[in-house]
């Protein structure tokens, strides 16, 4: 029996690790006009353009960072070796189209280790304390199954009373590192009809490789922010500093955070019955605080997965040696993750070696030869890492799925099994393509249309190249 493994890793989409492939070339204007537009270049975003071509109907994506990826972006910069800051997981090998497309791509998928190490102090859990912790975690999902079947309540208020020496644990791995939020914070319901996830893969290359990859096709406009959508039952117009575009229909992919934040005005506004459930999605979070440990002081093997037996939040997740390399990684989340991340970047990898320190010795903390700091939080296009429903708040997921006149919404949020996975944005983005095309008439069957190889592109939009990236993950 193994603990399933936490799909989404936190990132700094600040930090510009991949290479702008997508921007409009030598300042090409946008289109005044096409089919559809596209709010948002992660992978919901590219998932929805990629269907929309494939119907041979106009697209342009328009994105405000300055890269494509979204919450997945895999750093080339920082060490000698790149690494995926944020999403690094995907699901569901049989039914997820991204496997089979990153392997037609030529890119690699390698099945993730599923099994973790737990240190109680200075030395690793026995077995039988493990088995007991095993016990526990399962007992404690069953109690949470049994709860949410009655109401929707905090995954806490489920929580069997004697859980002893392990609560602490308990939380974060069903909670903080599970979602991103603590128990006390998450739906049960949410919690018990999250698909299973305990099969696990990684594409070598990196999964933010991944997505620029299968991205190189579509006419993508980078750091164009959207301003305004003025939306009706007909068409839609969308503002941007670089101009407007008129459309038949619109997909937005922003995070639930960004639609509640207001940062893109809508005219009319968003119903409020739309944005009170991106509220209750709103994301968790979850950072990552990479070290370069050379020499192996941990005595780990590669991606060795470590928790520890904790009574408090002030806990993290240890993934060591990442693809072979010197790099380990101390995941955080939840509360403490939130309140640490705001500290900024120095008292996150403060706390990092202290707590490598506290499980393995002081020559963690000398053996540190380079640090960096993920604090997805404040990225202000994205605002957190994954979305977890409050408690009660579960039904908002099928809510954010429906159409608003010639507006849709994807994105991991409205994903009511998938959330919180780059599996669940990818088909949210396919989903609501097809919804559009609908819309607009250009889709009448019920069968999707396997994306060509290579698209046509938009007029104006440049011609891309992947980069090459080293083995990862």
């Amino acid at each position: 029996m193994t603990m399933t493994r936490r799909g989404f890793l936190s990132a700094s989409a600040a930090f510009a690790a991949t290479p702008m492939v997508g921007a409009r070339a030598f300042g090409a204007p946008l289109p005044r006009e096409t089919d559809i537009v596209v709010i948002g270049a992660g992978a919901a975003g590219i998932a929805a353009a990629r269907r929309i071509m494939a119907a041979n109907r106009k697209v342009i994506v328009v994105e405000a960072a300055g890269r494509v990826g979204g919450r997945c972006l895999t750093d080339v910069s920082t060490f000698a070796v790149p690494f995926d800051r944020g999403a690094r997981w995907m699901h569901n090998p049989d039914s997820n189209p991204m496997i089979r497309l990153a392997r037609a791509a030529g890119l690699e998928i390698v099945t993730a280790p599923s099994g973790q190490k737990i240190r109680i102090g200075r030395r690793y859990a026995r077995a039988g304390e493990t088995e007991e912790f095993l016990a526990t975690l399962v007992r404690t999902s069953r109690a949470i199954d049994d709860a949410s079947r009655k109401f929707d309540v905090s995954c806490a208020a489920a929580l069997p009373k004697d859980l002893g020496d392990w609560a602490g644990t308990v939380d974060f791995a069903l909670g903080a590192n599970f979602a991103g939020k603590d128990l006390k914070d998450f739906s049960a319901v949410d919690k018990v009809r999250a698909q299973d996830r305990s099969s696990v893969f990684a594409c070598r290359q990196g999964l933010g490789a991944l997505i620029a990859k299968l991205g190189e096709q579509v006419p993508i406009s980078l750091s164009t922010p959207a301003s305004r959508i003025v939306w009706g039952t007909r068409d839609v117009a969308v503002e941007t500093q670089a101009g407007k575009i008129a459309a038949r229909a619109a997909i937005v992919t922003v995070s639930s955070n960004v639609l509640t934040a207001g940062s893109i005005k809508f005219a009319p506004d968003i119903p409020k019955r739309a944005l009170d459930a991106a509220a209750k999605l709103s994301l968790g979070s979850y950072d990552h605080i990479v070290l370069e440990l050379p020499g192996n002081p941990l005595g780990l093997s590669r991606d060795d997965v470590v928790i520890e037996q904790s009574n408090s939040t002030r806990t993290a997740l240890l993934s060591a040696n990442i693809g072979g390399s010197s790099l380990c990684s101390i995941d955080v989340a939840g509360s403490f993750g939130r309140d640490l991340s705001g500290q900024g970047e120095r008292a996150m990898i403060g706390f990092a070696v202290e707590w490598l320190t506290k499980l393995f010795g002081s020559d963690a903390a000398s053996a540190v030869k380079k640090s960096s700091a993920t604090r997805w939080n404040a990225e202000p296009y994205v605002l957190g890492a994954m979305s977890a429903a409050s408690p009660g708040g579960q039904p908002s997921r099928k809510i954010l799925t429906e159409p608003l006149g010639a507006l849709f919404l994807a994105g991991e949020a409205t994903h009511e099994t998938l959330w919180g996975t780059v599996d669940g944005a990818w088909e949210s983005g396919e989903r609501a393509a097809e919804a559009a095309l609908r819309r607009i008439g250009a889709l009448k069957d019920t069968e999707p249309v396997e994306a060509p190889a290579r698209t046509p592109r938009h007029r104006g939009a440049p011609r891309r190249t992947a980069t090459p990236y080293s083995p990862i993950d």
